[in-house]
């Protein structure tokens, strides 16, 4: 017997809670501080077709938007004729995956009734695996790690042991990676074993009603939203600062009753360093950009993925292929919120927020070269930092904010226990915000250097440090990012926002994140919200002169 509509909605319901329980049983259980502590993960329940059907909140659109095609690859890839109870799928190929090595994937066929019925499927990121790690200097992808085609991680519940040492071979953190995969592991057991404990609940033997019901339904939402949207093309360009030229960054945006298409023509050609943009992870941030705006209340899944379309030609920026470089994937890959909202706010003037920070400050640290030899000298870490957030048409921009990313920022206390790291300051960043109506988020002040006398290495690929967010409305813009080196006793000097550098016991590494832009007209600032910011230390009373004539 078929369902009826209450009971598929109680179930949608139960799905929700499971990938939820799936997010949080990864998060507990792993090892490494960027999943632990940043969240830097997704989790998910796929029908047997291998389409989305629901999502963690718990995650980054990075890894949610690609996980929901790269189950259907995987299961192209794989029989389900040939798949067994306790089987495990694996691989972390960027242009099947997540867009780099250092994030692996896996998938997991729920078996009921001695068939598959659906699938559970997980992805985090891992701190290391080997080449040159995480940073943009590869000049291909096999400079930058370990690649592991789709495989079998687990075969009938047993582990494959052989993998497991390849993979602890290849890294400098294998202990802490072998933890991740197990964490990655239970992830997937335990959407598998709830989304069978449901089934039995509800006695169906299939997903079928169900997925249909999920699918059909957002969908029609969706198209309902697109519907209500202006319907014609709409063209946007971004500046990026690039490795060490501008690149820029080009959207034609189409909305038509079918759904929204997005094509990256006249986007530059790939480089030569780590910073290539496989066209899996920039449309995810694409889609995700779009989803903020077009039906935001909607949930993420196949049927409401649908309507979004993303088009880039072979080789620019935005559409690396293999061997590209492409470690650092995320640089400009989440720039391009900004760049689609930029079309988004010619369609919809009053609805789409200024531009931000959007990069992630991403801060991968490891020993030197000069440790190599002593293995009790051995890390590799990986940091997280965020900027201010554009001015919103209603709302100030948020600080130092997750955002299009979604990683939470990197603890003190958790990174001072795991590397010989030293924070000397962590403060918000006076006068970083846009001045606007709206005025935008601010970015942050971060101090750090080498303790207990062990020096370290930076990789840094950070954007918005030449080209500053761009205020929207006659708002103004955000104040820049800015890395400096304080050498001890030499003082500091700018640091470009691409490279490797080492920070010597003494030295100080101080980490400016951007600020976003303003919305509005500064002088239709309330007065009473300047006067609340300069109080609170946000502006200055010198920043506070860009507000002349605010409002009472």
């Amino acid at each position: 017997m078929k369902p009826a509509t209450m009971q598929l909605q109680v179930m949608w319901n139960r799905l929700l809670a499971i990938v939820e329980e799936q997010g949080q049983a990864l998060v507990r259980a792993a090892f490494s501080p960027i999943v632990r502590e940043c969240g830097d993960i997704s989790a998910g329940i796929f029908d047997a077709d291998g389409r989305m059907l629901a999502q963690a909140v718990t995650g980054t659109p990075g890894h949610i938007n690609t996980m929901a095609e790269a189950v259907k690859t995987l299961c192209a890839t794989f029989d389900a004729r040939q798949m067994h109870p306790g089987d495990i799928f694996l691989t972390n190929d960027p242009w099947i995956a997540s867009g780099h090595l250092n994030d692996f994937l896996l998938m997991m066929p729920v078996f009921y009734s001695d068939r598959v019925v659906g699938f559970s499927a997980c992805t985090s990121h891992l701190v290391d695996l080997g080449g040159l790690g995480m940073g943009p200097e590869g000049s291909d992808i096999y400079d930058e790690g370990l690649l592991i085609p789709p495989c079998k991680l687990v075969s009938g519940g047993d582990l494959n042991t052989l993998l497991m040492d390849i993979v602890r071979a290849n890294s400098r953190e294998p202990i802490a990676n072998e933890g991740d995969i197990y964490a990655l592991i239970a992830c997937c057991e335990t959407g598998a074993n709830r989304l069978q404990n449901m089934m039995q609940e509800f006695d169906i033997s299939d997903l079928t009603d169900l997925s249909d019901y999920i699918i059909t339904t957002s969908r029609n939402a969706t198209l309902r939203a697109v519907a209500a949207m202006p319907q014609g093309t709409w063209t946007s360009e971004l500046i990026c600062d690039g490795y060490d030229a501008d690149i820029r960054l080009c959207a034609r945006m189409t909305v038509s009753q079918a759904g929204i298409d997005v094509d990256f023509a006249g986007t530059d050609s790939c480089v030569d360093k780590g910073i290539n943009v496989p066209l899996n992870y920039a449309t995810a941030y694409t889609v995700f950009a779009l989803r903020c705006i077009v039906g935001p209340d909607i949930p993420n899944n196949a049927g409401s993925l649908e309507l979004f379309r993303v088009t880039a030609p072979d080789g620019c920026i935005l559409n690396a292929l293999s061997p590209a470089p492409v470690a650092m994937r995320h640089t400009l890959g989440q720039m391009t919120p900004d760049l689609i909202y930029g079309c988004l706010a010619q369609a919809l003037p009053q609805a789409v927020p200024a531009e931000g920070a959007s990069c992630m400050y991403d801060l991968p640290l490891r020993h030197t070269p000069g440790a190599a030899s002593d293995p009790s000298r051995h890390f590799a870490l990986e940091l997280v930092f965020n900027g201010g957030t554009g001015a919103r048409p209603g709302l100030d921009g948020l600080s130092a904010t997750a955002f299009p990313s979604g990683v939470w920022g990197s603890q003190i206390e958790t990174t001072e226990a795991a590397a010989p790291v030293l924070f000397r300051r962590r403060e918000l960043r006076e006068d970083s915000g846009g001045a606007g109506e709206r005025r935008g988020g601010l970015g942050q002040r971060i101090e750090i250097g080498p303790s207990g006398g062990e020096a370290f290495m930076v990789f840094l690929s950070v954007e918005r440090v030449r080209n500053a967010a761009r205020g929207r409305m006659g708002g103004m813009n955000g104040k820049p990012g800015r890395i400096r080196l304080e050498k001890q006793g030499a003082g500091s000097g700018d640091l470009p926002g691409k490279g490797v550098f080492e920070v010597s016991n003494g030295d100080t590494l101080i980490f400016e994140t951007p600020g976003g832009g303003g919305f509005g007209p500064p002088e239709n600032r309330a007065r009473a919200a300047l006067e609340a910011d300069v109080k609170a230390g946000l502006v200055s009373p010198e920043g506070a002169r860009k507000y002349v004539g605010a409002k009472p």
